[in-house]
């Protein structure tokens, strides 16, 4: 039986999903980042098959979402994406060493994912932590300043006006730089990351992570293995059970999880 536990760290909503009897065990931890406009509850499916595998699984509700919306719509919070972002990428650091500090997590074996949003978080997350040993991006990007300024050219397109000058907008697009990827692939340092994208997604561009894949292949030629990029020639912006379940079996193979 698979348990699943409404919790809250330092007022982060999160859903904790563990397998009965395993409740008090110190086991390995992957965090599901969500995308956005969407919620915690929305990827319990991979939560669910992650925990039958004998992992503890942390679903953080990222903020102005699910119970933590105020409110405002989603064309509203569109203005609120990247301290969103951020912010989600501070808190899980919160939320980890909550459950380290309660013994119910192996500080070695601890891995991210997340879909859109919830992937770009987590490739962002990469640049900040080296706590996360191994991760898996569902069509989100590594271009943090790139991307930024390709939504704002959107929407300026669209005749939708901007509440920031375009001196707010450089100032936020070089707060953005330290947690872009695409400037600093070192930062992986080797640790095992699988993305999947679909060709056809409107949302998030499929061809800068792609480039971004071929560019870091390089630096995995000794370990092929901890690197993989699952391409659906088919798919726009929605994830398959093929992306399911190899991001199952991606921690089962580079978390060593335990029995």
């Amino acid at each position: 039986m698979i348990q699943i536990h409404k919790e809250k760290v330092k007022d982060i909503p999160l859903l904790h999903v563990v397998k009965s009897g395993y409740q008090e065990k110190m086991l390995p931890l992957v965090f599901f980042i969500h995308g956005f406009t969407s919620a915690k509850e929305h990827n319990l499916h991979f939560a669910y098959l992650l925990a039958e595998k004998g992992f503890r699984v942390v679903l953080p509700e990222a903020n102005l979402h699910g119970e933590r919306n105020d409110g405002r719509s989603n064309e509203e919070i569109v203005f609120e994406f990247w301290d969103i972002v951020t912010n989600t990428i501070k808190e899980i650091e919160v939320v980890k060493d909550d459950f380290i500090a309660r013994g119910l997590v192996d500080k070695e074996r601890i891995g991210l994912v997340g879909t859109s949003m919830g992937g770009i978080i987590t490739l962002g997350s990469l640049t900040q932590y080296d706590w996360i040993r191994a991760a898996v991006c569902l069509m989100g990007s590594p271009n943090y300043e790139g991307f930024a300024r390709e939504q704002i050219e959107q929407l300026q397109k669209s005749g939708i006006k901007l509440p920031l000058s375009n001196e707010e907008l450089e100032q936020e697009y070089f707060r953005l730089k330290k947690y872009d990827l695409s400037a600093q692939p070192e930062a992986l340092a080797g640790r095992p990351l699988l993305f999947w994208h679909g060709k056809k997604d409107p949302v998030v561009p499929f061809q800068p992570t792609y480039d971004f894949y071929e560019k870091i292949k390089k630096n995995y030629a000794r370990n092929s293995a901890d690197l993989d990029f699952i391409v659906d020639e088919q798919a726009d912006h929605k994830v398959s059970r093929e992306a399911l379940l190899k991001t199952v079996s991606w921690f089962e193979n580079h978390l060593n999880q335990l029995n």
